[in-house]
């Protein structure tokens, strides 16, 4: 893993706008790390920069995860419903409506 990777997936996670999520696995593959979901992972739980919105990257599923509950139980969910993301009936995001699908994304030179 090289050393700036993690600068990478947090330039990446800044440009989803409010209202829409990404998946682990979508921020990896615009990384160019295929298969590196879980790194995004681990630089999404130690991010520490609230220039981060860290609370928009949700699981394939669109599943959030209780490591974003800094707060509260179910921060993450109310952080998002406070954008305007909808959750199914299960508690997952409905990424049919709310998925970033990025027609122009800027990495960084």
């Amino acid at each position: 893993m090289k050393k700036n990777t993690f600068a990478l997936i947090y330039d990446l996670t800044r440009q989803i706008p409010e209202g829409k999520v990404a998946t682990y696995g979508r921020i990896a593959a615009l990384a160019g790390l295929p298969r590196g979901a879980r790194i995004v992972g681990y630089a999404m739980a130690s991010c520490r920069d609230e220039s981060v919105p860290c609370h928009r990257v949700v699981d394939r599923f669109g599943g959030t995860k209780p490591a974003f509950d800094h707060f509260a139980p179910d921060s993450q969910r109310i952080m998002l419903e406070g954008e305007g993301v909808t959750f199914l009936a299960d508690g997952r995001v409905d990424l049919k409506r709310h998925l970033w699908l990025p027609a122009e994304c800027r990495l960084p030179d």
